[in-house]
């Protein structure tokens, strides 16, 4: 994990990520993705968002997508959503 970054859930996150037991992996993702922006040459499916999920980014993962905004501010990762594809962006 990157230093001194805080990752918080939404509870909608919580509960899929206890349903699906993918908690390990959720994880491993945010953790590629904290490599990818110190400018580390990482295999991860990143898009950043438009439309009405403007500011946010997601990771995809298989089925699974991963949308979160970031506050570089207060170094706060906030996981909104994750979710099969086809339910995620409702």
């Amino acid at each position: 994990m990157s230093t001194n970054w805080r990752i918080d859930y939404s509870r909608d996150a919580e509960k899929f990520i206890k349903r699906q037991n993918i908690h390990e992996e959720v994880k491993e993702e945010l953790k590629k993705f904290f490599m990818k922006m110190k400018g580390v040459n990482i295999n991860i499916d990143l898009k950043k968002l438009e439309g009405e999920w403007e500011g946010y980014y997601r990771i995809r993962k298989g089925k699974t997508r991963i949308i979160f905004s970031i506050n570089k501010t207060d170094k706060v990762l906030f996981v909104e959503k994750i979710d099969f594809r086809g339910d995620v962006y409702k």
